[in-house]
């Protein structure tokens, strides 16, 4: 009898390419090196019913170990023949050595062939990512530090800031949209910046972005643990720096998908919470409830003329310009995730133009109608209070207006909201951090045991690195816990100026070499609604934001640690308000320059920039746009507008 010919197991990366000198190197985006990689407990149906079912304790136990079929070497691509740079120069299959290329060498190719091809589990879908892009990351930015922006400036000035930088990220999250289609490899921008302008500056921006997660999870932590205080103050903060610290580091040892659906839920609570308060506080302004005295009427515009619209002229409008970004902070999260996105060409699109209704709905909105109900002198508001913590939400202008409503059940409700938004900061500080350290692993830009993924598809030491970094988070509890708060705002203030400057900077530089090898934009599968002047007017404005914030640290307001005014502060309390709020930009520059001069790397030119390794190739994509098009021509006119921005 003749054996039945068993089937044949899906390779999940082609590694007949791997060597060969014909075809496309290793990880040039070829449509097995994007599936979805068979991992401990999933069994496919070709397999099922012909191994031994083990143990579930030992399966568990296996899964934290890595996958050896996943580990990659670049040992002999360096001399591979490639498309578009690293031409090699002689016949011979034999990779250099590190004496070629001096003792402190960089190899773009092989960072890029890593990244390309990382073991983190592509199980991030859709939904995820629009409730990622939507609500993921609105936390303290805009619930609480919107109150100090709303005293610095005035409403007026918070409007016009937060849309300000509101254009800026739609400009950029475009621009970042369409690299991460084309490119959905590991560590998204920072691995952009390695590959399209200089691996030195990769490096910056990769450790830039990576402390500024590892300072804002336990900033969140110590956040969450004030704003428990809201119902009870006696209790000890270090109780639920435990619980929720343990909550986020589990929820991402469940991996990406347990990340995903957390934040799922989380992002439906945020928008639901806010759209409930543009609600009430359109009811509030008309008049529905009485205040505090007792006191009942229309407001309309009365605290826009007294006490005003604009507090203290242009200068205070650009004070709100880097706590506005900083309420921004995350949304680059969904270009991150792209790695790790079942079907980036399908999700990816949909998920940056939720970004428009993001911008729209939480911030614009939310904060016209906060400005509208609660004057900028208030006696509540974090400007006016001196040695305030930033993190407590009972400062937080939303709470406020609720409060002057005089509706006794709501501002708890409220509470409890700003605490769900906080962990869903932190949980998002743990995933940005450790996908960022991984990825700068995979390039040989931080220790090795960081770029460990399982068989889970999960980075798992990365993780344990986020975890250790939270514990500063017990400092809640020390007489000093304000001091630890502005130096880690400190850290992480301009880090989001710096690397979505980085990623329009990207784009343009990508756009210019993508037209000197002739080809068109019709071979991407999305392009940046802006365009390439999208990207021009986002690094302008980033630019500018940061030269503003230069005139305001060195000639603050008031000083950023007690709100006193910088006219009768000492010298030194003014010194010290300057590096609070501009420390980023030393650490990144002498992160620049020690790498720069360490492995002497350079500008990456046009004509050598890598346009194929890992990037995503789309066989019937000319069919799936013209199919496209056919659909929407027969589309009516507001529906044509719904699909440009959802």
């Amino acid at each position: 009898m003749k054996p039945k010919k068993r089937d044949t197991m899906p390779s999940d990366i082609e590694m007949a390419a791997y060597g060969s000198r014909g075809g496309d190197s290793f990880g040039q985006g070829s449509s097995w090196s994007f599936r979805e990689p068979f991992t401990v407990g999933r069994v496919p149906p070709w397999a099922r019913g012909r191994h031994r079912q083990e143990p579930r304790l030992r399966t568990f136990l296996d899964s934290f170990k890595r996958d050896p079929v996943r580990r990659i070497s670049t040992h002999g691509i360096y001399a591979q023949s490639h498309p578009d740079q690293y031409q090699a120069a002689d016949s011979s299959d034999e990779p250099p050595t590190e004496q070629n290329h001096g003792s402190h060498y960089f190899d773009l190719h092989a960072a890029n062939v890593r990244t390309a091809n990382t073991g983190l589990a592509r199980e991030l879908k859709g939904r995820h990512l629009q409730m990622i892009a939507i609500g993921g990351s609105v936390g303290s930015g805009l619930f609480v530090a919107s109150g100090k922006c709303l005293y610095l400036g005035g409403p007026a000035s918070l409007i016009i800031a937060y849309g300000f930088v509101g254009v800026m990220l739609w400009c950029t999250i475009q621009a970042l949209g369409e690299l991460a289609v084309a490119f959905p490899v590991a560590g998204s921008f920072s691995s952009y910046s390695t590959r399209f302008l200089d691996p030195a500056w990769g490096f910056a921006m990769g450790w830039n972005y990576a402390l500024q997660w590892l300072t804002v999870l336990p900033l969140e932590l110590i956040a969450a643990s004030i704003t428990i205080g809201y119902w009870n103050d006696q209790l000890n903060k270090a109780i639920f720096i435990t619980i929720f610290l343990a909550t986020v580091i589990i929820i991402n040892l469940f991996g990406v998908k347990g990340y995903g659906e957390a934040e799922f839920v989380f992002s439906i609570v945020k928008i639901a919470a806010v759209t409930g308060f543009i609600i009430l506080a359109a009811v509030i302004n008309i008049g529905g409830f009485d205040d505090a005295q007792g006191n009942t009427g229309y407001i309309g515009g009365r605290y826009w003329t007294n006490p005003g619209a604009f507090h203290h002229g242009f200068k205070g409008l650009c004070s709100v310009f880097v706590s506005a970004a900083f309420a921004f902070t995350g949304t680059e999260l969904v270009g991150l995730a792209a790695a790790e996105t079942a079907n980036p060409r399908k999700s990816l699109p949909t998920a940056i133009k939720q970004v428009f209704w993001r911008i729209t709905l939480f911030y614009i909105v939310s904060l016209t109608l906060v400005g509208l109900i609660v004057p900028y002198n208030h006696e509540r508001l974090l400007g006016n209070i001196q040695h305030y913590s930033v993190s407590d939400a009972s400062y937080s202008p939303f709470v406020i207006a609720i409060e002057s409503a005089s509706i006794q059940v709501l501002p708890g409700i409220m509470n409890a909201v700003i605490l769900i938004a906080v962990l869903s900061v932190g949980n998002s500080a743990v995933f940005g951090s450790s996908r960022t350290l991984a990825a700068l692993a995979d390039q040989r830009q931080a220790p090795q045991i960081l770029a460990y993924v399982d068989r889970k598809g999960r980075p798992l030491f990365a993780i344990l690195f986020a975890a250790l970094v939270g514990l500063i988070g017990y400092l809640a509890d020390l007489k000093f816990q304000s001091d630890v708060l502005n130096w880690l705002l400190a850290v992480s203030g301009l880090s989001s100026i710096f690397t979505w400057g980085s990623i329009c900077l990207c784009h343009i530089r990508f756009r210019r070499a993508w037209a000197q090898r002739g080809r068109s934009l019709t071979q991407l599968s999305f392009t940046a609604q802006a365009g390439i002047t999208g990207s021009y007017v986002g690094l302008f404005l980033n630019v500018f934001v940061l030269i503003a914030q230069f005139w305001i640290a060195a000639f603050p307001i008031v000083t950023f640690t007690d709100n006193q005014s910088a006219a009768t502060a000492s010298p030194s309390k003014v010194a010290q308000s300057f590096f609070l709020q501009y420390l980023c930009v030393p650490i990144v520059v002498a992160f620049y320059l020690v790498y720069k001069l360490w492995f002497r790397t350079k500008i990456v030119r046009s004509d050598e920039m890598d346009l194929d390794t890992g990037r995503r190739r789309d066989v019937n994509l000319p069919v799936l746009v013209m199919r496209e098009k056919e659909e929407v021509e027969g589309w009516p006119g507001w529906k044509r507008v719904y699909r440009f921005f959802c």
